[in-house]
């Protein structure tokens, strides 16, 4: 292909989407850390393993009763410093009911606002919760000349949240939505029997299936990502990446939470995508670039923008996930 040619290539980004909202995509692992170690450990582990996951640094869990103020204040520290190099890194802050939600907000916007990877809101009970919050998020950010859309994150873990999902899902900034399975099951009062929190009756109870496929649809209609749950068990990583290729390919998960470091890689393995499709992605991709993208064929099937934004994800995914792609294929998409 002649120079003049290879400066016409038009990045997939530009040609796929033109004024439409691109899906999100995001790590497919989360993994939480409450205290200032663990929260420096896994910035650590970020910058060894390579920047495959993101970091949730938890404000509420994570702070005791009476020091909330300190504990933002830490995590505001922390993730404004150089430790915090891939900037791959959010904060779930107190729940609406909770007095000290807007004070984290405070806090945490002046100081990492340019920085966080998103905010994750728990514990709601009904849509109007969130866009209350949002509205808050975007007033300080304003206040502080930060000009960049910050991601929200959303937990539904209560019967209130589940049934407003996908009024949840349409709200401005949300980017991905989590199943908080362990507040949803207690708040069931023992209608569904703790072992149900692990596999296999997370997947099969029907009240357990019926709330992660609704969230799913919720979310994927709506260009947002969903998320599962933790894996309870901490020192067994087979049985964290069983779960994860079980949300992954059974129920349409993109993303899982961590909470312990040996279950970071056993989800990232489990949910990359397959690298037989990720190769015809690649194929695909560079024709129907080349191709200025139009319609092409690809070893007797025709391909075209619908097909093309399909694989375009997966690669982007591909990608994210640490997958090694071609030379030819970093160079011209990333």
């Amino acid at each position: 292909m002649s120079e003049n040619n290879q400066l016409e290539r038009v990045h997939p980004d530009t040609a796929l989407f033109d004024a439409e909202k691109p899906f999100p995509i995001t790590p497919s692992c989360e993994h939480f850390a409450g205290s200032e170690k663990l929260i420096r450990k896994a910035l650590e582990m970020q910058d060894s393993i390579g920047p495959v996951f993101d970091i949730t640094c938890d404000c509420e869990d994570g702070a005791q009763a009476g020091k909330e103020k300190e504990h933002a204040q830490m995590v505001a520290e922390v993730l404004a410093s150089d430790a915090n190099k891939h900037m791959m890194a959010g904060v779930r802050i107190h729940d609406y009911s909770h007095p000290h939600w807007k004070a984290d907000l405070d806090i945490l916007v002046p100081a990492i606002g340019d920085k966080v990877a998103y905010f994750t809101l728990p514990k709601c009970t009904k849509a109007k919760q969130i866009k209350k919050m949002v509205r808050y998020v975007k007033k300080l950010a304003k206040a502080h000349n930060i000009k960049r859309e910050i991601p929200i994150h959303v937990l539904i873990e209560t019967h209130g949240a589940l049934k407003e999902v996908w009024k949840i899902a349409k709200i401005d900034w949300v980017q991905v939505l989590d199943f908080g399975m362990m507040d949803f099951v207690s708040g069931h009062n023992g209608a569904i029997p703790a072992q149900c929190m692990r596999s296999p009756g997370q997947f099969d109870h029907p009240l357990l299936a019926r709330a992660k496929t609704e969230m799913v649809a919720a979310a994927l209609a709506n260009g947002v990502i969903p998320s599962h749950n933790v894996t309870l068990d901490l020192k067994n990583p087979e049985q964290t990446q069983s779960d994860a290729k079980c949300a992954r390919s059974e129920f349409g998960f993109l993303r899982m939470w961590s909470i312990y470091p040996t279950q970071i890689q056993a989800i990232v393995d489990a949910m990359k995508p397959d690298y037989s499709e990720v190769e015809d992605g690649i194929n695909i991709l560079m024709a129907a670039q080349d191709n200025h993208w139009g319609p092409i064929q690809y070893e007797g099937e025709l391909h075209d923008r619908a097909t093309y934004r399909y694989y375009w994800q997966l690669l982007q995914r591909a990608h994210l996930s640490g997958l090694e792609l071609p030379e030819q294929a970093k160079q011209r998409f990333f």
